[in-house]
């Protein structure tokens, strides 16, 4: 730590007693109020507008349990020693949120810390040090609340914690408007494919006698005005009936441990988001020791466990990936995003749940994934689809390849600052220019 920097009991910058959460009530539908859960804890670092489950609350449960801007969460448990007394911080959003009983929350007093700091210090290596330091493990890792209100934490003057957290949090702040900015182009992408080929709205517009919605004179003369029969049902006249295979192609190419390159990019099931084409992290061939599968920049990865086939991206980087994953491409490239919107349609995943096999684990296969039955569209149509929606997908890896670097620059400062090592005022502005850019 920096030598002019006191340090205090954790307790002494509290506003309020530390406070694990409510013992789990059952969950609700619809109605409620939202609650954190260790899934949430686990998955996010900085908490926000996110689904979760909603409970019940009664009047004196919402005094004492609801949450507030700023609060900081620690998971009380975790299977491994990395992720017991794992810090969270609590963002604004448009509902309330409560919080369970594996969780404990801290509230600090304003007048003596920023909160925003504090997460920043329990998610440095020196902050982690002090806190595996009270971790005890007997069948699981966990942390006392008892503990943790007595360990040391530095105590910096509040300008300088307010300085180093608007640093990082800045960097931070980026990384999560990339995040947000992926989720509305993934959703615009996906709002098309199902329009064109699941509902096949602009051909029952044009039926109706009706201009397609959205779309320009050009391309909705692509489509036709009616439908006829087919092996899948009803399709668009002059299109085929056919299956995925038809279009795509699962890659194989494996590897051994042995020839693994050790800063080769690895992706696990554990780095693809739940229903999120974009794939923003991943571990390194070092940490892997069994063979893997070969995939190149731009191709498809899909979870081919049961509970993973919501795991779909688009790889942003080459490198390997666990053979629990499938390496799909398309068969020729003006039919890459139709490929990719199919195999992360909704109901493509119930295709291949229902198809999969095995009691503990089900699986599914590229057999039974090639087999799922399409519509496929006349070259223009697939054409006019591919120049659309490619520009959302490439959008979308050079934001993840952005995202990465700022995690890096992040990741660097973030010990660095925290220790006083590095000094604020050398790097506020060099970080507000790397975040407007």
């Amino acid at each position: 730590m920096a030598d002019e920097w006191s340090e205090v009991r954790f307790q002494t910058l509290f506003s309020e007693p530390l406070r694990n959460g409510l013992t789990r009530p059952k969950a609700v539908r619809g109605a409620g109020t939202q609650m954190i859960n260790m899934g949430e804890v686990f998955a996010h670092s900085r908490i926000a507008d996110i689904q979760m489950e909603r409970v019940p609350l009664s009047e004196k449960e919402a005094e004492r349990y609801l949450l507030q801007s700023g609060d900081l969460l620690f998971a009380r448990q975790s299977l491994v020693l990395s992720g017991a007394g794992k810090c969270c911080y609590v963002l604004n959003a448009e509902e309330s949120r409560t919080f369970e009983s594996h969780i404990i929350r801290a509230r600090l007093n304003s007048s003596l810390a920023d909160p925003l700091f504090y997460y920043y210090f329990f998610n440095s290596p020196i902050g982690r040090q002090r806190m595996e330091s009270i971790v005890e493990q007997v069948a699981a890792a966990g942390i006392r609340g008892s503990d943790l209100a007595v360990l040391d934490v530095p105590l910096p003057n509040l300008k300088e914690q307010w300085a180093i957290a608007r640093i990082l949090g800045t960097l931070d702040d980026k990384i999560e408007l990339n995040r947000r900015t992926n989720e509305t182009l993934q959703s615009v992408a996906r709002a098309i494919f199902k329009s064109w080929f699941v509902d096949f709205d602009p051909v029952r517009l044009k039926m109706e006698g009706r201009q397609p919605e959205g779309m320009d004179a050009e391309t909705a003369a692509l489509f036709p005005d009616s439908f006829e029969g087919s092996d899948v049902g009803r399709i668009p006249r002059g299109w085929k009936s056919g299956i995925l295979g038809d279009i795509a192609q699962n890659s194989r190419t494996s590897i051994r441990a042995e020839d693994l390159s050790g800063d080769m990019p690895y992706i696990g099931l554990e780095h693809i988001p739940r229903r999120s084409i974009a794939l923003s992290a991943w571990g390194y061939a070092h940490e892997v020791k069994s063979n893997k599968y070969v995939f190149s920049k731009g191709d498809f990865l899909f979870g081919k466990l049961r509970p993973y086939f919501h795991k779909v991206g688009v790889t942003a980087v080459d490198g390997v990936c666990s053979t629990d994953i499938l390496v799909v491409q398309p068969r020729e490239a003006v039919f890459n995003s139709l490929v990719l919107m199919t195999i992360a349609s909704d109901d493509f995943i119930a295709h291949t749940d229902s198809s999969s096999t095995g009691t503990k684990m089900p699986r599914t296969n590229w057999a039974d994934m090639s087999r799922y039955q399409i519509a496929i569209p006349t070259v223009e149509v697939t054409k006019a689809f591919y120049e659309i929606t490619m520009p959302l997908v490439d959008r979308i890896q050079s934001s993840v390849s952005m995202s990465r670097t700022l995690i890096k620059i992040r990741d660097t400062l973030l010990p660095k600052l925290i220790s006083g090592e590095l000094r604020v005022p050398a790097m506020e502005k060099i970080v507000e220019e790397m975040a407007d850019g």
